[in-house]
């Protein structure tokens, strides 16, 4: 079992920033497809962030030019960075992480984490 845990969300005022970081267990491990979801109250779950191992980003239209996923290999942990944060960008954010573990393939999700943009 690969498991994820989620940190860094909170209450910030519009125009704040916030990293979210989503650490993987397990020292053998390649990190083959990460994202990040988000879902707000009454909405579905919408994809926000992706990356591939090859490096390879895309963001949601709403969130282009604000956020930014990344890895840390050694850490196994993924980053969203968001910047510019709006009231929208309210919700619990959620990590998947699609990874190898010696020869079996896992695909993970993070507990959820609060990130609330109020004034």
């Amino acid at each position: 079992q690969v498991q994820l845990v989620e940190f860094g969300g909170g209450l910030v005022q519009p125009g704040e920033s916030l990293r979210l970081s989503c650490a993987a267990s397990g020292s053998i491990l390649t990190m083959n497809y990460m994202a990040w979801y988000r879902q707000a109250p009454g909405k579905q779950r919408e994809l926000v962030a992706h990356r591939t191992s090859g490096g390879v980003a895309d963001y949601a239209d709403s969130v282009k030019g604000r956020f930014t996923i990344s890895r840390d290999n050694a850490k196994n942990t993924v980053y969203l960075q968001m910047n510019s944060l709006k009231s929208e960008d309210t919700a619990v954010y959620y990590c998947n992480v699609k990874s190898t573990v010696l020869t079996r393939h896992y695909d993970s999700w993070g507990q959820g984490i609060q990130v609330t943009v109020s004034s």
